[in-house]
């Protein structure tokens, strides 16, 4: 794989926050205090006491000793934080990009993984189209796969063929509708249909109690 190639396939569509050294500095830090504005306590005192049941082996002081940090904050950053992920509309992905340090965030969005598939392109033509999620059974798929296939290229033809830097490359795509109308037809002259005239005649629960024939339906009959 080629620099290039690397850099073609970094998140593009999303907002990128760089990340001031402050911040870089504090995710560096073995610390683990929270930042600052959460709905944690904003201070966390470490209290070391001698009368504790401690190991036998250590050795403390006579006297109490409390140690009180404050938790880093980053009220600049929180804030381009916030107003970035109200503008996409208040849920969001966020994840570190291969061009780190830079925070990336995505619109967060529920996706069914009977819906997602993966294309594989090749000297710029969709040559495969596969599943994402191929551990399970999606019936629809199998009912579905000419609309699928043909909406699958429709979309790359227009919105990704002969765009993306690459002429070898692998995406993949979500296809938001799954329903459509049941469409049924005869595929043969010859078939196994019933007599438009049967629709008159008298049910065969009451043919079988007439005649006797079922006793099982005469009991359940007797019982009601």
């Amino acid at each position: 794989m080629k620099k290039e190639q690397v850099v073609n396939c970094q998140f593009s569509v999303c907002l990128i926050l760089p990340l001031p050294q402050n911040v870089i500095d504090y995710l560096l830090d073995d610390g683990t205090l929270v930042v600052s504005g959460s709905d944690h306590n904003t201070q966390q005192t470490h209290t070391y006491n001698s009368d504790s049941n401690a190991e036998e082996d250590i050795q403390w002081s006579d006297d109490e000793t409390t140690t009180t940090v404050t938790a880093p904050e980053f009220p600049e950053f929180n804030s381009k934080v916030l107003e970035a992920i109200n503008a996409l509309g208040g849920r969001v992905f966020p994840k570190l990009n291969w061009s780190a340090p830079r925070l990336v965030l995505r619109k967060w969005s529920e996706l069914i993984p009977g819906g997602e598939f993966r294309c594989f392109v090749k000297e710029n033509k969709l040559i495969a189209i596969s599943q994402r999620d191929y551990t399970q059974y999606y019936q629809h798929i199998l009912k579905q796969e000419e609309q699928i296939c043909h909406a699958i290229q429709e979309f790359f033809s227009q919105h990704i063929q002969y765009k993306f830097p690459d002429e070898d490359f692998v995406f993949d795509v979500y296809r938001d509708s799954q329903d459509g109308p049941a469409f049924r037809y005869t595929t043969s002259e010859v078939t196994v249909q019933p007599s438009p005239c049967l629709s008159y005649r008298i049910p065969r629960d009451f043919v079988d109690l007439s005649a006797g024939e079922d006793a099982y339906k005469l009991i359940d009959f007797l019982k009601l």
